[in-house]
């Protein structure tokens, strides 16, 4: 973590931000938007991951160390996401992406955030191709998140439900 004068030194935001900041940060080849997240990401925090309206999805990336936590809070009855939230130990790209990802997917059903793709997020804050594997950690986290909160409420209901993930795992 930077220090305040670390911070200064780079034109990254202290509260209000330094004339060309963001150009600054942007000319070093990240968007507004990601800059924009990265000093003031939204939805940040937790939920308690026993409640059964919470869905956790936990994913990481080994090559480069990211871990992202997104929750979501459901509505039981309707099926929307009324909340969500998002704990990322991350790059600034990461850390973007599960911003943005948290405010795509509240007020959506859960099956229709199933349909954002990594590759839309990535568009959104322009991501160069060496940062793409943080728009797809946050795709796998909704996935992940919306298959931990249909899991718990198949045990509660005796239902089973699956969730397409589009994941080849290599063996």
């Amino acid at each position: 973590m930077l220090g305040a004068a670390g911070r200064r030194i780079l034109g990254l935001g202290l509260g209000k931000r330094a004339p060309g900041a963001v150009t600054a940060a942007a000319s070093r080849g990240y968007h507004e938007r990601v800059v924009d997240h990265y000093e003031n990401p939204r939805n940040v925090g937790s939920f308690d991951k026993s409640d059964p309206s919470v869905g956790t999805g936990l994913v990481g990336a080994p090559a480069c160390g990211d871990v992202m936590k997104l929750q979501i809070k459901v509505d039981d009855d309707t099926g929307k996401i009324v909340d969500a939230c998002f704990k990322t130990f991350g790059c600034g790209s990461a850390i973007a992406s599960s911003s943005v990802a948290t405010e795509w997917v509240k007020g959506k059903h859960m099956e229709d955030v199933l349909s954002i793709k990594n590759t839309e997020i990535a568009k959104h804050l322009s991501l160069p191709p060496v940062k793409l594997h943080c728009s797809m950690l946050a795709e796998d986290a909704i996935k992940a998140a919306v298959k931990d909160y249909k899991a718990k409420n198949s045990k509660a209901t005796g239902k089973a439900e699956t969730v397409q993930t589009d994941k080849v795992e290599n063996t």
